[in-house]
């Protein structure tokens, strides 16, 4: 990490060579390095808009900060030795780079071009030592004297060396190996970090032994004994204050007792130890002080602290030391994302509304300061619509995000493991559970924004069904229903077309053939471990109150069930319809011989409604077909297992002799065969109480149509091709009294009527991992085929819509993203922009609307895209900016007595000890310089900006004042001699005689 103390902004470099710079909230910036080695070190151009990076592959960087996009200006690629640590002093263009061999190269950042002088290890240590000090490991000037260079070698030598001299002035020797160094501002004493947990503090002056050594973590023997060793201290900091005790802030030295203890990190204060256990193993931290310069008291504020999965900011100013709300989306990864959805164009009150009861949530705790990285400037330009990505989680949390600017923001958490009971060890775990790890992880998600309404599937084969509601509300008991599925069994249909429903009341259990579900309190108990599981869920639902906070709120709970000592199957597509209140899920099945019989018997245990409390469940058997079907089934029985793959719901137009849109669910499956179900959904509230829901197939043939592949998409266009959306109800408040309800009415997509020379009213459009077929409805006609890919497959297919139009976005295995024209399935776009090098990506690609994209890259970052012409325009506009002119404060005073003895800080000319006319040119098989793509002049175009101006101009003010003064003396001492003249010249013009006289006598 580094950070930028005057511009307030945050650098962090990753293991992969991304770089992430951070602002005040909303301004965030994120860059690659092309090779993608890790970086190890960042040191800013403070208050200049540039940063130099320095890898794992040896080479440093220098990137401009000063446009919207920061770029490459310089790069430096070392070819004989390994880069250890990196030193930028405040307000110079010489850095120094300690190498692995324990040299110490000087660069100029503005050229990038290696001096001459350089510092051997040889030279450094004393010349009867004679083994090598290993690497660099620390490079620092002292505060009061830039002259002197502070080098930390591995084996635990430290070095005092004097640049002009060039020559050292003390060494520092301890036994244990050093991590790191830190300075006192007054530049007169430093302390160590060592391997063995201790901290050395040494004097300057006094080389032969430490002044002070502690054990910060170890314990103190009684006998007056060395303390036993602790495990290394990686990192010190060393901070001091005007009005109190100096902090020393460090990481790593805990006893090795300490078995299974988190990471810590240590903050000491005068007599206080205040230890902070963190989540994750820390990588880096950094303590954030009011002044740049480093000879004058740090006064520490806050320290940033880099973990493995998170980033803190902890608070030194308040008692207990709290930490900072973190406003960055960092967190999106503290439980891994199992599953995401995009959502674009969104309706416009639902983010205010997610906001409104997702702030009630904040944890109490927090500091009452405000962030403290606060540099940058937000972008001018904004989306015309509005965006929302859910990201599902291994331990069961939802999260929603609002995506509508560049920078993520999360709008609400929910968490769906408190609907269910938790083992208070190994030992408690059910027996009946089918995963080892997580098992309350999220697997599908479904979410209607309309009527917000959101169904949400596990991995333990459960599903949860939540409702919005602004207030809040406890739930004694929760409805659980339990349904179990024989995938075996072969239910031949009855003869005959009529419709057969089945009313179960809860409680009640049906015969084995038919499945049905059962509806049971939430205190569900659970067979012996010993005895056969059967009939039992995976997962056990609370049986106390749950009290239910204002947002999404649990309404019903579905879990398959163990059957016959086998566990359930896993869930493979969900949908949900809030304009027909139901929901249906699938898992596998076996053979198309079995797929009627067991897509009717999901059906019957899938439709669900609820009214005063009082679910019935409704379910009906389709004999719309006979016994004997054709050979093109037959054939098909054949095949392997078959797993229904998409679900659509919609008004359509199914049959032939149809002429008003009837209410259906379409069914996808993995061979590429679709077919759809007529739902008789009762049109009110009070008849759905007394009036079952009918399923039956409509088509005629059975299928619609099959294509190759399994089936991924479907939609349905007008009779003009513009697309028809979704069939929902309007979101109300569920918790609301009765009188004070007013339930909407459900919103039917309209179709414009059908002329007599084109009956044809509706297209259904359907994507597969091969094709894509539009077809005619009601005459089922096909109008338009296209092979979207030959030799790869679709991952992903979305219908979206866009500025101009409707069309199919598709994602290949082979990394190409395609879309198609709707209707008529013209290709509008082929690039090849990623391969399929990861499954992440293929689980979690998704498009949505107006041309967006976004998968995970990673188990922690999410990657956005767009495809639309419109935002790649306004994308310039819609960049924050990470410099902004801020002029560098000034220097500290240093006083009259320090001024008059010389006790101040003493600088020194590097330009003329490091020059080339001075020390000469480095050798050019040491290192190679690179000219980078960041398309500006150089260096001095990057730092010769508004605030090196600013510094150059007050020099130039204060040489022209120098100046000035010396020409006032010249000017007064004229005066002075004008004066004298003037004086002799009146006193000559009173004698005339004498001066005549001398005159004659001559």
């Amino acid at each position: 990490m580094a950070f930028d103390p005057v511009q307030k902004i945050l650098a962090i470099g990753t293991q992969s060579g991304a770089l992430r710079l951070f602002g005040r909230a909303g301004v965030e910036c994120y860059c690659q390095h092309e090779s993608g080695s890790a970086v190890i070190q960042l040191e800013f151009l403070v208050n200049e808009g540039a940063l130099v990076s320095a890898l794992a592959d040896d080479s440093i960087h220098l990137w401009n900060l000063r446009q919207k996009l920061p770029a490459i200006l310089h790069s430096l690629k070392f070819n004989r030795e390994r880069i250890t640590f990196c030193h930028l002093p405040f307000q110079s263009k010489w850095l120094y780079v300690g190498t692995e061999r324990g040299n110490i190269h000087i660069v100029n950042v503005e050229s990038f071009t290696l001096s001459g002088y350089v510092i051997m290890w040889n030279k450094a240590i004393e010349l009867s030592s004679k083994t090598h000090p290993g690497p660099v490991v620390h490079i620092s000037d002292n505060p009061m004297d830039e002259g002197k260079l502070l080098i930390g070698f591995e084996c635990g030598i430290v070095v005092l060396w004097d640049l002009k001299s060039k020559k050292a002035d003390y060494r520092y020797n301890y036994d244990e190996a050093i991590h790191s160094v830190a300075w006192h501002h007054e530049g007169k004493q430093f302390v160590c970090s060592h391997s063995d947990g201790t901290l050395t503090t040494w004097n300057v002056r006094a080389p032969a032994k430490p002044a002070q050594t502690i054990t910060p973590h170890g314990k103190q023997p009684k006998d007056g004994k060395k303390p036993e060793p602790c495990k290394p201290i990686l990192k010190v900091e060393y901070k001091t204050t005007r009005a109190g005790d100096p902090f020393m802030i460090l990481c790593g030295g805990l006893s090795y007792d300490t078995v299974g203890r988190r990471a810590c990190l240590t903050v000491m204060h005068g007599k206080s130890t205040a230890v902070l256990e963190m989540d994750y193993p820390i990588v880096d931290f950094l303590t954030l002080c009011e002044t740049p310069y480093p000879n004058d008291f740090q006064e520490p504020y806050a320290v940033v602290v880099l973990l493995e999965k998170d980033l803190v900011v902890i608070d030194l100013a308040q008692i207990g030391y709290p930490i900072f709300e973190n406003p960055y989306p960092l967190s999106i990864h503290e439980s891994p994302v199992t599953c995401c959805e995009y959502f674009a164009d969104c309706p416009a009150e639902v983010i205010p509304a997610l906001y409104s009861v997702g702030s009630r949530q904040k944890r109490q705790g927090f500091s009452k300061k405000e962030w403290p990285i606060s540099g940058g400037n937000w972008g001018q330009g904004t989306l015309s619509f509005s965006e929302i990505i859910i990201t599902g989680h291994a331990d069961g949390s939802i999260k929603f995000w609002d995506a509508s600017a560049l920078m993520l923001q999360v709008l609400y958490k929910l968490k769906t493991a408190k609907v269910f009971e938790k083992p208070r060890g190994k030992e408690e775990k059910s027996s009946t559970e089918i995963v080892d790890e997580d098992p309350f992880a999220i697997q599908i998600l479904s979410w209607c924004p309309e009527s917000r309404v959101l169904c949400v599937a596990g991995v333990s084969a459960h599903v949860i069904v939540y409702r919005f509601s602004k207030q809040e509300v406890t739930t004694e008991v929760l409805l659980e229903v339990r349904m179990q599925c024989e995938l075996n069994e072969v239910e031949s249909p009855e003869c005959g077309g009529e419709q057969v429903s089945a009313v179960s009341t809860p409680g009640t259990s049906s015969s084995p053939q038919t499945s049905l579900p059962q509806s049971h309190p939430s205190t569900s108990s659970n067979n012996s471990s010993d005895g056969l599981r059967d009939n039992v869920p995976c997962l056990k639902v609370r049986s106390s109150p749950l009290k239910q906070s204002p947002g999404y709120q649990v309404e019903l709970l579905i879990q398959l069930v163990w059957v016959s000592g086998e566990p359930p199957q896993q869930i493979t597509s969900l949908a949900v319809n809030s304009a027909y209140d139901t929901l249906h899920k699938k898992s596998c099945m076996s053979g198309l011989s079995n797929f009627y019989s067991e897509s009717v018997k999901k059906l019957r245990s899938s439709y669900l409604s609820k009214s005063h409390g009082t679910h019935q469940r409704s379910y009906a058997r389709d004999n719309s077909f006979s016994r004997s079907r054709s050979s093109s089934v037959t054939s098909i029985d054949r095949e392997s297992r078959e797993v229904i793959s998409s679900f659509y719901f919609c008004d359509s137009l199914s049959k032939k002799s149809e002429t008003v849109a009837v209410p259906s669910l379409w069914v996808g499956t993995s061979l590429g065969s679709m077919l759809a179900i007529a739902l008789t959904v009762p049109s009110t509230p009070e008849q759905r109480m007394q009036q079952p829901v009918g399923v039956s197939f409509l088509a005629s043939p059975t299928f619609l149509m099959r294509l190759k592949g399994g089936i991924l998409r479907m939609a349905q266009l007008d009779a003009s091709g513009t697309l028809l959306p979704h069939v929902y109800e309007s979101w109300y408040e569920p918790n609301a009294p009765e009188e004070e309800r007013e339930r909407p009415r459900r919103r039917r997509p309209t179709s414009p009527p059908s002329s007599q020379e084109n009956p044809d009213c509706q297209y259904t459009v359907v994507c597969s991992e091969k094709q894509a077929k539009v077809v005619a409805m009601p005459s089922q006609n096909c109008v338009y085929e296209h092979n979207i890919t030959e030799t790869s497959f679709v991952l992903r297919a979305d219908v979206v819509t866009m500025t101009a139009g409707v069309g199919i976005a598709c994602f290949c295995a082979n990394g190409h993203i395609m879309t198609l024209s709707l209707p008529s399935l013209r290709p509008l776009l082929d690039v090849n922009y990623l391969p399929l090098t990861d499954m992440r990506i293929a689980r979690t690609f998704c498009f949505s609307n107006q041309g967006q994209a976004l998968y995970l890259t990673s188990p922690t970052e999410i990657q956005r895209i767009t495809y639309n012409q419109e935002t790649c325009d306004n994308l310039q506009e819609m960049l924050g900016e990470l410099f902004t002119p801020v002029e560098t404060p000034e220097a500290p005073n240093r006083g009259f007595f320090k001024g008059l003895f010389g006790g101040g800080a003493q600088s020194l000319d590097r330009e003329d000890l490091f020059g080339e006319e001075t020390a000469g040119k480095a050798s050019r098989s040491l290192a190679q310089h690179i000219p980078g793509p960041g398309g500006m002049e150089g260096m001095k175009g990057a730092a010769s900006g508004v605030v090196g101006e600013l510094a150059r101009a007050r020099i130039a003010l204060d040489e022209r004042g120098q100046k000035l003064g010396e020409l006032e003396e010249r000017t007064a001492a004229m005066m002075s001699s004008a004066d004298s003249f003037s004086k002799h010249a009146h006193d000559v013009r009173q004698s005339p005689a004498i001066h005549h006289d001398s005159c004659f006598l001559k």
